[in-house]
């Protein structure tokens, strides 16, 4: 069971919030120095040169060259299994007890539920390399995936959750820009979203409002209790709004289909997906709500099962470099976690961080808090219901 008094610090630090700005995540960044030429992920240990590598992967962040690079520059060669939802993942983990795969990629908040589970080992923290990461991010990492003492996460990139629309379809600005936008008259039957997302963005919404004092939602992550009847409310209005959703979206490709094949003009989403369209030159932007976009950490974590552990400390050494982390956030259009790897990014990249994140965005970002195993049980359940309605 999580820790409650865990749990309720990590609200209230979130109640302070500001802490997940980009000028904090970019706060200390360093250059690599010459040995940066070679790429430091390097390896000289011989039996971390060769091999295989298996990863349990979210299927839009190891977009290309991410792995031929690191299999040319190791010899290592690696397999994917990718997923699409951390229910997926987790799945996938448990029915095999661990087994089959290396690392795998849980997203911050679902530390309570893969310390239950016991499908993970700790790293060996002196094969890492996190001195090259961003300190914010690292903080995120220890500070959710810490127990008994040892660390069981790290950083490989970061998002965000927000509204993401048609530019040619209609037109949004930042300082009117709300979760609530989903619902208005001129979008019925023209919304996407995940139901469990779609949630949280209206209670939001409404304590933005006053419509639902929540404490910005905080306060549902508090007890089963005072979680339902949060959610009740929210799952109410959902329910009377579900003429308004076209589709329900449940992968990276499905968010992208849905707003150019699928008569989507605007919905809840990822922020890469609609990114990599805008940046493809499709008439798809994406951007950040009043509210605060809701901020994510994907990272890495090794599975109890992992056999190929040398080429497991490769391939976090290869990710940690600003090399390969910028390759990620180029391709994938989410975030960089290593030093220096925004002064990497393609120009476009940048004009999309900046559009995404204007003005004041950045102070409000909703970084998501632990999610204890009764909270995700729940949700799922709400989630369930507001699709079948």
């Amino acid at each position: 069971m999580v820790d409650k008094k865990k749990l309720n610090s990590t609200v209230a630090t979130l109640e302070a919030a500001g802490s997940f700005t980009r000028r904090v995540l970019l706060k200390g960044a360093v250059a690599a120095g010459a040995a940066a030429a070679v790429g430091p992920w390097y390896v000289s240990n011989a039996l971390s040169s060769s091999g295989e590598l298996s990863l349990l992967n979210w299927d839009d962040e190891l977009p290309d060259p991410v792995i031929p690079d690191f299999e040319k520059a190791t010899g290592i060669k690696v397999k994917t299994t990718p997923f699409s939802q951390n229910e997926e993942q987790i799945n996938k983990l448990q029915a095999a007890g661990g087994d089959g795969f290396d690392l795998c990629q849980p997203t911050h908040d679902r530390a309570p539920q893969f310390k239950d589970l016991a499908v993970l080992q700790p790293f060996d923290e002196k094969k890492l390399t996190l001195d090259s990461v961003l300190p914010s991010m690292v903080k995120i990492s220890e500070g959710f995936w810490r127990w008994d003492g040892k660390l069981y996460h790290v950083p490989h990139t970061w998002g965000s959750e927000a509204i993401s629309w048609r530019t040619d379809l209609t037109k949004i600005e930042y300082k009117t820009l709300s979760y609530g936008s989903l619902w208005k008259d001129e979008y019925k039957g023209k919304v996407q979203g995940r139901p469990h997302s779609l949630l949280l963005g209206i209670g939001l919404w409404m304590d933005a409002t006053g419509q639902l004092k929540s404490n910005r939602m905080l306060d549902a992550y508090k007890d089963e209790a005072t979680m339902k009847s949060i959610y009740d409310k929210l799952l109410k209005f959902a329910i009377e709004k579900k003429p308004w959703i076209k589709q329900f979206w449940d992968s990276a490709d499905n968010t992208k289909s849905g707003l150019l094949e699928n008569g989507v003009v605007i919905g809840q989403t990822w922020d890469g997906p609609p990114l990599g369209l805008k940046k493809a030159g499709k008439p798809v932007s994406y951007m950040a709500p009043q509210e605060g976009a809701i901020t994510w950490l994907d990272g890495w974590a090794m599975s109890k099962g992992a056999k190929n552990i040398d080429q497991a400390y490769a391939w976090l050494k290869y990710c940690h470099s600003k090399e390969a982390s910028a390759k990620v956030a180029d391709g994938s259009g989410y975030n960089p976690v290593a030093k220096g790897a925004d002064e990497l990014l393609s120009p476009a990249a940048k004009k999309n961080f900046q559009e995404a994140y204007p003005d004041d965005a950045l102070s409000k970002l909703w970084q998501r808090p632990l999610e204890p195993s009764w909270f995700a049980e729940l949700r799922t359940q709400y989630a369930e219901k507001f699709k079948a309605a």
